[in-house]
């Protein structure tokens, strides 16, 4: 039982040493480089949404593009 209870607790603990690494490094990678967003409603017709069907598209926003100011002709920029 002991063994048991000290097993469980090295798994806890590795959990909770990969979990506060995890969890800084994928929001400072979705706020710095890139995040997935859904792209809903008829405002981008006919480059997203094509046709009116009523699923959203899935597209990713690079920010990293935007930080170097590395935008060009025929890119779609997100506001918000």
């Amino acid at each position: 039982m002991a063994q048991a209870q000290g097993l469980a607790k090295k798994y806890m603990k590795a959990f909770f040493k990969g979990f506060f690494v995890a969890v800084p490094v994928t929001v400072t990678f979705l706020d710095r480089v890139a995040c997935v967003a859904r792209v809903e409603g008829a405002s981008m017709q006919p480059s997203l949404n094509p046709g009116g069907k009523k699923a959203s598209d899935v597209v990713l926003l690079n920010h990293w593009s935007i930080r170097n100011y590395d935008v060009q002709r025929g890119d779609i920029v997100s506001l918000v």
